[in-house]
């Protein structure tokens, strides 16, 4: 498999081989097909899981709340996969409970000087073609659950801030439980939060993957212009460092 685009790495020295040699064994693995998917936790980091953990973390927060689910910069679609999977944990007959992703599967656009020095064009890309791959992935995951003959996800391929305001014109009725945002740039996430305002309720969850991280600026300033640092409690998740969150209360 070719080399991942440029991304931050945080990690002492040898992670990056250590990390080869994990991708190597999970492609080499003897577990049988049949199988494999039941036994993807043999191959999870602690970094790995604890997002995970995060996402159910954020997931159970909006159980009792309508509305549809977004994760804005899905990339790789980690996100809406374990989104999907969780929905089929926790409330399989929700048939309104829709997972959308937003990515341009290009990279990172042009930053702006709120970003600081570390972001720039084409960071955090894909290998060509991989939205097909994801669809093809979503599918199957959603027939693992009740109601599978419903679509309950959509992939939006393109620049979020157009793609978000196309899919509420196609669907008006959205009412969004629970947003997230890995976009690492400003200006991206402050049209979105803008965008979305008038479509969050009390209780609706904004998620955050880079707020008060001097490496991605953007995000926390982006939220701060939009909303304000002293309307919500800005709550982290005790077991990874960079993810944050704050519920709507009024």
């Amino acid at each position: 498999m070719s080399e991942s685009p440029s991304v931050l790495t945080f990690g002492p020295a040898g992670e990056a081989t250590r990390r080869h040699r994990l991708a190597s064994l999970v492609r080499e693995s003897p577990i049988p097909d049949a199988e494999f998917a039941m036994n993807l936790g043999l191959y999870l980091t602690p970094h790995a899981l604890s997002r995970i953990l995060f996402l159910d973390h954020l997931y159970r927060q909006i159980l009792s709340v309508q509305g549809v689910v977004m994760e804005f910069g899905c990339r790789w679609g980690q996100g809406v996969s374990v989104f999907t999977a969780l929905r089929g944990i926790y409330e399989p007959f929700n048939r309104l409970r829709t997972v959308v992703g937003f990515d341009t599967f290009a990279g990172l656009p042009p930053t702006s000087t709120e970003d600081g020095i570390q972001m720039a064009a084409g960071m955090y890309g894909v290998t060509a073609g991989y939205e097909g791959h994801l669809q093809n992935v979503l599918t199957l995951q959603e027939q693992e659950s009740p109601l599978s003959h419903l679509t309950k996800f959509e992939v939006m391929k393109g620049d979020a801030t157009e793609t978000l305001s196309a899919y509420l014109e196609r669907h008006p009725e959205t009412i969004v439980a629970l947003a997230y945002f890995d976009m690492d740039l400003y200006e991206p996430t402050r049209q979105c939060l803008m965008i979305l305002r008038d479509r969050l309720t009390v209780g609706s969850v904004l998620g955050f993957d880079e707020l008060n991280d001097a490496s991605t600026p953007g995000e926390t300033l982006a939220l701060k212009e939009v909303f304000g640092l002293g309307r919500f409690a800005v709550r982290r998740y005790p077991h990874n460092a960079r993810t944050s969150y704050v519920v709507v209360d009024r």
